[in-house]
């Protein structure tokens, strides 16, 4: 199993009423949560591990995992609310405004991480919830603890106006890149981490820090995909874009499913991951991503759509 571990929310996207009145609509979302629902649709075995609330929202949230394949088995119930995230599109870009006190994603604590069973190969962490606490703690707790015995993959999947403690989050990053064997960052990403600089000069900072592998997506460009031997590049389909929401969290998907697939989703693979491999996989990241951004929504493809 692959176990996506971090935010489950609701996405309040922009809609239009029938009377034209301006509104939001709720859809099941969350950067981790659209990694899950994406893994599951294209067939690989998927888990997520969120405080997941029993109200409205959070049944919902329970819904759509289990009609993608998503595993919930590890997943905390409490009866607190369920975060909101209301989105603004400006140009198919995604700027979010976040309803986070006291809902039942944030508060997981250290308490609540569960043992794993066996059948996890692989953690991935990432979004806003390494941003606030208590659960920031507890994802890296996991990490912490799961580090040198599963896969880990992490994408910071950064949102600068939801970091309260810039100084905080920016160490919880630098030590769980530490931990990762995978790193995924779009460019602005890799920025706001590594400063101002050549790509290849930036990401090669990165993996001198530990990890195996360092995918940057580019976009409308594709991603590459950067290891300790060079670099693979793979362009994107030419698609037009609706909006970006859930792109990266589907190439995260995408990427990891053409790994377990391989069979190189193991740590002693990733040290020096084989180029075709590794180029199927970034190609499946970036063609799974493709159908998302050309659909509204964070709506991931199933595998039979990229057949």
């Amino acid at each position: 199993m692959i176990l996506c571990c971090g935010e489950a929310l609701i996405d309040m996207l922009p809609r239009a009423t029938a009377a034209g009145e301006a509104a939001f609509a709720p859809h099941p979302g969350g950067a981790v949560f659209n990694t899950a629902i994406a893994l599951g649709r294209l067939g690989a075995p998927a888990g997520l591990f969120a405080g997941l609330s029993t109200d409205l929202f959070g049944q919902r949230l329970a819904a759509a995992l289990a009609a993608s394949g998503v595993s919930t088995a590890l997943c905390p119930r409490p009866a607190r609310p369920t975060t909101l995230a209301f989105v603004e599109l400006a140009n198919g870009q995604a700027r979010y405004a976040f309803y986070d006190e006291n809902t039942a994603g944030r508060m997981l604590t250290p308490a609540d991480l569960p043992e794993l069973p066996d059948g996890v190969q692989a953690l991935v962490f990432g979004g806003i919830s390494l941003v606030a606490e208590p659960c920031g703690s507890a994802y890296e707790a996991l990490a912490t603890r799961e580090a040198g015995r599963r896969t880990l993959m992490l994408d910071p999947n950064i949102r600068p106006g939801f970091v309260a403690d810039e100084a905080a989050y920016r160490a919880r990053l630098a030590r769980m890149i530490a931990l990762a064997d995978i790193v995924k960052v779009s460019e602005e990403d890799l920025r706001w981490i590594a400063g101002a600089g050549e790509t290849g000069a930036l990401v090669r900072a990165i993996l001198a820090r530990g990890p195996r592998v360092v995918c940057v997506t580019e976009g409308e460009r594709g991603a590459t995909a950067w290891t300790a031997s060079g670099a693979v590049a793979v362009p994107a389909p030419r698609v037009q874009v609706v909006d970006t929401v859930g792109a990266g969290d589907t190439f995260n998907a995408g990427l990891l499913a053409a790994l377990h697939a391989a069979g190189a989703l193991h740590r002693a693979a990733l040290a020096a991951p084989d180029p075709g491999t590794l180029r199927a996989a970034v190609g499946l990241g970036v063609r799974a991503a493709a159908v998302t951004v050309a659909r509204a929504g964070a709506n991931p493809p199933w595998a039979a759509e990229l057949a």
